[in-house]
């Protein structure tokens, strides 16, 4: 937001932290597969930490709710959470790649079963 951008150069002169979230192919399934496919990001709701952390709110934070609920909340069943921390870009980098190959994995087998 522009209106605080004056106060996170002021508070965080060396640049301020960021929560994005994407959704993962297949579903619950495939967030689930992508924090097992993972060893580096822990695996926390916190935010503000400096470690990195990973979550999947359909089957943590948001676990009570179904599909519909979910999409309700602004969640999908696939959302994950990444908080980036000071770890190496590169081992993050690779430890998703890792965790990406887990979801691709389960994805490709279901399709194949269909």
């Amino acid at each position: 937001m522009a209106r605080y951008r004056s106060l996170a150069e002021k508070y965080l002169p060396h640049g301020a932290g960021a929560v994005f979230s994407f959704d993962c192919a297949g579903g619950r399934a495939g967030g689930q597969d992508l924090i097992r496919g993972v060893t580096l990001w822990s695996h926390l709701a916190n935010v503000g930490d400096a470690k990195s952390l990973i979550i999947h709110p359909a089957s943590t934070t948001h676990r009570q709710l179904n599909d519909d609920e979910l999409r309700a909340a602004g969640v999908a069943p696939g959302t994950v959470r990444l908080s980036v921390g000071t770890e190496s870009v590169e081992d993050l980098m690779w430890d998703l790649e890792q965790g990406f190959a887990a979801v691709a994995a389960t994805v490709g087998k279901e399709a194949a079963t269909a």
